[in-house]
C-alpha cells in the first residue's frame, strides 16, 4: 500500500508537466493525416512458419478483449486457467514479452490486449533454450511514438467462495530514446479447497486404511514494486530495472484423520508463511555492420522464504506437532551470443553462464516426531557453464535449422554441513536438436523436429528433509533424483483450417511422485519423488475457421503413456476436447465461451477423474475511445470441473477426493491513458534456474 501510495503521488507530480514533456503534433500526425479512415476488426490469422505459429492480434475482434491472458484463452494449443499459460501437449513454457524473459505471471495481467500486435508459439525450441522449455511463447506490442507521460491502471474483483482483489498501477514516461517506468501491484488472494484422502494397503498381514478430511484455505497479500529504464537509439538498447517483491499467507487446514475403524479425531494445521525477493535484470543489444547482433543478459536475484507450521488435535490425546523451515536461494546468471549470417543462412553462437546456492534450514520441534522427522540443514550449490550454436536456413518452401548445446554442471550437496557424495557430482551434457519444415503453399505446410534434452528436478525435490502431514503421514524429497534424459519428435502441420501437431517422446530417469511404507516405530506413509522411464505419445488435432463475427477453435487431444512401476501399469489414456469461441457483437461488445473436457486417464503415476463438460465466459466492451474496458468474466459456471485423482504405487492405493475453488464471477475495470510498450528487450539469463528454485 505504501508503494501505491507513492506511485499515486508520483502521477500527480509528473501530470503537472505532463502537457509540455508531450509532443503533440509529433504524436497525432498520423492520426490527423487517417482522420477520415475507418479501421473494422477481422478475425484473428494463424500461419505456421518452421516450426512456429504466428498469430496476428493487431487489428483483429481480439485486440479488445482486456489483458493478454484474455487473448491467450482463445488462441490454438493456448491455455489458460487460474492465470496461468500453458500449451497442450508441452511441459514448461517460457514467455517473452517484446524480447524480455517474462520473470512474473503477473505481467501478462498488466498488459493490455490493445497494445498486442502478434504472437508467436514456437513448438519445437532450439539450442538457444535451455533444455527444460517445451514451448516458447513470444509476444510482441505495438510500436508508440508519443512523448511523455501515460497511466494504466488495472482494476479486478473476484468472488468465488471468498472475495479476492487486484490492483496494478503503472506510470511510463517518455523523453527521447529514454523511457523510464515505475509500476506497482496489489493483490490479495483468498481460496478454498476441500478434499478427503483415503490409503489403503496390507499392513501387518491385514488390510488398512489410513484417512484424512481438508477444509484448506489460502488467504495471501502479495505486493510488488518494479521501476527501470529503457534507452533506444539507433542500432543499440540498453535496459535495466529492479524489483522487489513481498508475499505474506496464513494457511489453515481444518480437517481429521483416522486410522481403519478408529473414530476421527480432528485436526487443525496452520502455517505462517513469509516471503520476499529482490530481482536486478540489465540487457545490451547492439548491431553492428547491418548485419552482426551482440545481446547479453544478466541477472541477479535473491529470495527469502520462511514458513511456521503447527498441528494441533484439539479433542483428541496426541502432542501438537510444530515446525519452522527458512529457504535461502541467490542466482547469478549471465547470457551472451552473437547472431551473424553465414553460409547463406543465419547463425547464431553464445554461453549461457549461472551460479546457484540455496539452502534449507528445517526444525522439528517436536521431540517424539524428531525421532523420524530430524532437523536438517540442506545446501546446495550450482554451477554451470554452456555453450551453444545454431544454424538456420530458407531455401525456397524448404527450411531447415540445425543446433547443439554443450553445458557443464559442478552441483555440490551438504547436509548438516558435511558433503553427501553420492548426490554431489559433475556433469558434461551434449544435447542436439533439428527441425525441418516444407510450405505447399500459403494454406498448407509440414515440419518435423528431433530435440534431445537434459532436464534438471526443481530445487525444492531434491532435499533429504521431511515434511510432518499426519499422525501416519509424511512428505519429502529426493536428493538422490537424477536429471532427465529426453528424446522427443514431433509432426506438425496445417492444412486449410486444420491443424495437427503430435510428439513421441522418451524420458529417461524423469520423476514422478509415489507412496511407500516408511521404516518407523509405528505406520507412516512417505510421499516422495522417484526417478522413472517413460514414453508418451500425445496428438491434438485442430479446427479454426472464423465464420463472421465468430470465431471457434475446437481442439481434440489423445495423452497416452506406457510406464510400469514395480509390476503396476499406468497406461490408460486420456482424451480431451476444447471448444473456444470468441464472438465480436455489435457496438464494440466481445463475448467468449469456452468449453472443455476430458476423460479419466493416467498421467505418470496419477489417474486423473474425467470431466465431461465445463465452461468459462466473458462479456467485455471498451469505452470512450479505448480510454476505457469493462469486462465481466464466469469460470466453471455450472461447477463441474473434476480435480480428483488416485494413485496405486508399491501396494499403496490413495484415492484423493477434492473441489477446488474455480466457480465464480470477476469484474475488470482497465483505464490507461496513452499505454506504453515494454521496450526491455532483455532475456532470461537463466529462466530454468529461476524456475528450480
Amino acid at each position: 500500500m505504501k508503494a501505491k501510495l507513492f506511485i499515486t503521488s508520483l502521477t500527480a507530480f509528473l501530470a503537472v508537466g505532463a502537457g509540455q514533456a508531450q509532443n503533440p503534433e509529433a504524436a497525432d500526425s498520423l492520426t490527423r493525416e487517417l482522420q477520415e479512415i475507418v479501421v473494422t476488426a477481422k478475425q484473428p490469422t494463424t500461419k505456421l512458419v518452421g516450426t512456429t505459429l504466428i498469430s496476428t492480434i493487431a487489428g483483429s475482434n481480439l485486440a479488445n478483449l482486456g489483458n493478454a491472458l484474455d487473448v491467450l484463452a482463445q488462441l490454438p494449443l493456448i491455455k489458460v486457467e487460474d492465470n496461468t499459460v500453458s500449451v497442450v501437449g508441452k511441459g514448461k513454457v517460457e514467455v517473452y514479452i517484446d524480447g524480455r524473459p517474462m520473470h512474473d505471471g503477473m505481467e501478462l495481467q498488466q498488459l493490455l490486449s490493445t497494445n498486442l500486435s502478434k504472437v508467436e508459439l514456437l513448438m519445437a525450441p532450439g539450442a538457444a533454450y535451455e533444455s527444460t522449455t517445451g514451448a516458447v511463447l513470444k509476444i510482441t506490442t505495438k510500436r508508440k511514438f508519443a512523448q511523455g507521460l501515460s497511466v494504466t491502471d488495472q482494476l479486478q474483483l473476484q468472488r468465488r467462495r471468498r472475495w479476492s482483489v487486484t490492483d496494478y498501477l503503472g506510470l511510463n514516461y517518455r523523453l527521447g530514446a529514454w523511457d523510464i517506468y515505475l509500476n506497482g501491484s496489489y493483490n490479495h488472494d483468498d481460496r478454498i479447497i476441500k478434499g478427503c484422502t483415503t490409503n489403503t494397503l496390507t499392513y501387518n498381514d491385514r488390510e488398512t486404511v489410513v484417512g484424512s478430511s481438508q477444509h484448506n484455505r489460502f488467504p495471501s497479500n502479495t505486493e510488488t514494486i518494479r521501476g527501470g529504464v529503457n534507452y533506444a537509439q539507433g542500432n543499440q538498447f540498453f535496459g535495466a530495472y529492479y524489483r522487489y517483491n513481498h508475499e505474506r499467507g496464513d494457511f489453515t487446514n481444518t480437517g481429521s484423520e483416522w486410522l481403519d475403524n478408529e473414530r476421527p479425531i480432528s485436526r487443525i494445521i496452520n502455517k505462517d508463511a513469509h516471503a520476499h525477493s529482490h530481482l536486478v535484470s540489465m540487457y545490451y543489444e547492439n548491431t553492428f555492420a547491418n548485419k552482426y547482433l551482440l545481446h547479453f543478459d544478466g541477472d541477479y536475484k535473491h529470495s527469502v522464504a520462511d514458513n511456521s507450521v503447527a498441528t494441533t488435535y484439539p479433542d483428541a490425546i496426541a502432542d501438537n506437532v510444530s515446525s519452522t523451515d527458512s529457504r535461502r536461494s541467490t542466482l547469478w546468471a549471465g547470457k551472451l551470443y552473437l547472431n551473424l549470417p553465414l553460409v547463406n543462412g543465419n547463425f547464431t553462437v553464445g554461453t549461457q553462464d549461472s551460479y546457484t546456492h540455496t539452502s534449507l534450514d528445517y526444525r522439528m520441534l517436536n521431540t517424539t516426531v524428531g525421532q523420524y522427522i530430524p532437523s536438517q540443514l540442506t545446501d546446495a550449490r550450482q554451477t554451470s557453464a554452456a555453450v551453444y550454436a545454431s544454424w538456420a536456413r530458407t531455401l525456397g518452401n524448404f527450411s531447415m535449422s540445425l543446433g547443439a548445446r554443450y553445458e557443464y554442471v559442478d552441483y555440490d550437496f551438504k547436509v548438516n554441513g558435511k558433503q553427501d557424495d553420492d548426490v554431489s557430482r559433475r556433469d558434461h551434457l551434449l544435447t542436439p536438436d533439428i527441425s525441418m519444415s516444407y510450405s505447399f503453399n500459403d494454406r498448407s505446410q509440414i515440419s518435423f523436429s528431433y530435440k534431445m534434452a537434459t532436464v534438471k528436478p526443481p530445487y525444492s525435490q531434491l532435499t533429504s528433509s521431511l515434511s510432518y502431514v499426519g499422525q501416519h503421514e509424511i512428505e519429502g524429497g529426493n536428493p538422490t533424483l537424477r536429471d532427465e534424459k529426453m528424446h522427443d519428435i514431433q509432426l506438425f502441420g496445417i492444412w486449410n483450417d486444420f491443424m495437427l501437431q503430435a510428439d513421441l517422446t522418451r524420458s529417461f530417469d524423469t520423476y514422478a511422485f509415489v507412496k511407500q511404507v516408511y521404516p518407523a516405530d509405528k505406520l507412516q506413509l512417505l510421499m516422495h519423488p522417484i526417478n522413472i522411464n517413460v514414453t508418451a505419445l500425445s496428438t491434438y488435432l485442430v479446427w479454426s475457421r472464423p465464420i463472421s463475427r465468430w470465431t471457434p477453435n475446437i481442439t481434440i487431444g489423445l495423452y497416452r503413456q506406457w510406464l510400469d512401476i514395480d509390476g503396476s501399469n499406468y497406461n490408460r489414456p486420456i482424451l480431451s476436447y476444447y471448444f473456444d469461441n470468441t464472438f465480436a457483437l455489435p457496438k464494440g461488445w466481445n463475448l467468449t465461451v469456452n468449453i472443455s473436457g476430458q476423460s479419466r486417464g493416467d498421467m505418470h503415476t496419477n489417474q486423473f477423474g474425467a470431466t465431461a463438460f465445463t465452461m468459462d465466459a466473458s462479456i467485455g466492451k471498451t469505452l470512450f475511445d479505448r480510454y476505457l474496458t469493462l469486462k465481466m468474466s464466469a469460470t466453471d459456471i455450472f461447477n463441474t470441473a473434476n480435480n480428483d485423482w488416485t494413485m496405486n504405487t508399491y501396494g499403496i492405493f490413495v484415492n484423493k477426493q477434492q473441489k477446488y475453488d474455480r466457480r465464480g464471477l470477476s469484474l475488470n475495470v482497465i483505464y490507461n491513458f496513452q499505454p506504453r510498450k515494454s521496450k526491455y528487450k532483455g532475456r532470461s539469463a537463466s529462466e530454468s534456474e529461476m524456475n528450480r528454485l
